[in-house]
């Protein structure tokens, strides 16, 4: 079984179908144990940066995460998902705060896209790769998928890399090190590329 985290933020239906509908049986839940028993972790996400790591800590499910991690379990972060494992974020509750502190899972920060941009980013756009890797195998270069952001990582480590995206500048839009996946786009509104993506990692979790 996959558990989905419910922090309050994200649309955690879409999700859940979307792996339904490869075959993969899915729990939307909050509750540190059953994070524990699950063969893998999703982490989605829609919204604030700052907004939802407080849900995460409200919500007891920041340690429950760090343990998954730590016991290797296959772990897929979508959209905000993706930018929570990173150290720091630019999106702020108001300029003069202090910048948000992510999970800290891999090193690197969340940046806003360059003024002169229109953000969010909406709409299809395609990938890049610069290795091959578990999560995207059988995904063709130049594949569309879509995406909804103002938003981009950038990993300290290039390494960690799985796939690029160009947007005004050539950004991580997908990673892979370890069990912990990534993507910056949303699998579950990318038709067939997104599905693909969703089996593959289900297929991780067996």
């Amino acid at each position: 079984m996959i558990a989905i985290i419910d922090y309050g933020m994200g649309n955690l239906r879409s999700v859940q179908k979307a792996f339904e509908h490869v075959g993969a049986a899915v729990a939307v839940t909050r509750d540190p144990k059953v994070l524990r028993d699950a063969a893998g972790i999703v982490l989605p996400g829609v919204g604030a940066f700052a907004k939802a790591m407080d849900n995460l800590r409200a919500a007891g499910l920041v340690e429950g995460v760090a343990r998954a991690l730590e016991a290797g379990k296959p772990f897929l972060g979508i959209c905000l998902g993706m930018q929570l494992l990173f150290e720091s974020s630019e999106e702020r509750f108001s300029e003069g705060d202090a910048l948000p502190r992510g999970l800290g899972v891999l090193p690197g920060r969340v940046l806003r896209f360059p003024q002169g941009l229109k953000v969010p980013q909406i709409g299809w756009n395609s990938l890049s790769f610069p290795k091959r890797t578990r999560l995207l195998q059988g995904i063709e270069p130049g594949s569309r998928v879509y995406f909804v952001h103002s938003y981009y990582v950038r990993p300290d480590a290039a390494d960690v890399v799985a796939a690029t995206t160009h947007y005004g500048l050539d950004y991580c839009s997908a990673l892979e090190t370890g069990n912990v996946m990534a993507v910056q786009f949303h699998p579950e509104k990318s038709s067939r590329v997104g599905l693909r993506i969703l089996s593959n990692f289900a297929r991780l979790c067996r």
